[in-house]
């Protein structure tokens, strides 16, 4: 049976950067997808994981400094269907990469990504997953072993295998998000891309040449370690999800673990870092 969603579209004034700060503190609910707007942000729930009061939690509904108001609706598979597929644009990043649908026309670039979204997070619209994207475009996987935890849509793991990749395991511990990521890397070709349920890696004993982990500021203080234990030496780590006020905490982190920061990237108020064990 399709599943029925509610859509809660809030307009936020000032729009930066409290429209960020709202995303953080929705993404403890369960929604599954979220579209940055104009004038805000809407959020999608399905119907069956939604309550009365919803909202309760999020203390940034009361903050004074920011005037948030939004209204909420019942939508219908249909429409929700063709709600994002008609505002999913394609997404160009540098010269030589595109993401796009299946159903926009060919650009003819050397890396041209089909996402079909759906309810999955990573299209490269929101700024994480576009500097995660530019980190990947610099990096050299040609016959390396590659990790995308958290993996999403399974951008980030796509555009590996297409680098050269050996093999790429990518994970996830939502099960909508295994589906979107099977699909779109066979709707991609990409035969060596591992997709498997979980939340950490604990099973693989692999070593990994480089590891994606674009998740948010608490799991990835949590795991760090963990990405340590399996990254090879001279191995890169690419991190984003946090703010630019957690960078200090996460170069910390890192360090501690025997791993140096090399670059940062920052897109509005979010953050990303390329870091070498």
């Amino acid at each position: 049976m399709a599943t029925v969603y509610i859509g809660y579209y809030f307009t936020i004034k000032p729009k930066s950067p409290w429209d960020e700060i709202l995303l953080a503190q929705l993404e403890s609910l369960p929604f599954e997808s979220f579209e940055m707007t104009d004038v805000g942000l809407n959020a999608f729930v399905p119907e069956a994981d939604h309550s009365k009061n919803f909202l309760t939690s999020i203390a940034l509904l009361e903050k004074k400094a920011v005037k948030i108001q939004y209204d909420c609706k019942r939508i219908e598979p249909e429409n929700w269907n063709a709600k994002w597929e008609s505002n999913f644009t394609p997404i160009h990043i540098g010269s030589d990469c595109v993401i796009r649908a299946d159903f926009h026309p060919s650009f003819n670039k050397q890396y041209e990504i089909i996402i079909n979204p759906k309810m999955s997070f990573g299209t490269g619209h929101h700024q994480t997953t576009h500097m995660m994207m530019e980190f990947a475009l610099n990096e050299n996987v040609m016959d390396k072993t590659v990790l995308d935890m958290g993996c999403g849509t399974g951008i980030l793991a796509i555009i590996a295998a297409k680098k050269g990749a050996q093999f790429v395991h990518a994970i996830d511990n939502d099960p909508w998000c295994i589906k979107n990521t099977r699909e779109n890397a066979h709707q991609n070709a990409c035969s060596n891309i591992l997709v498997t349920l979980g939340s950490e890696v604990s099973q693989d004993q692999r070593l990994y040449d480089l590891i994606f982990a674009n998740i948010n500021r608490n799991v990835l203080l949590d795991q760090i370690p963990s990405y340590a234990t399996f990254m090879k030496p001279g191995a890169t780590l690419l991190l984003s999800g946090f703010y630019k006020e957690d960078l200090p905490i996460l170069k910390e982190k890192v360090e501690v673990e025997g791993i140096q920061v090399v670059e940062s990237k920052q897109k509005q108020a979010w953050c990303a870092l390329r870091c070498v064990k």
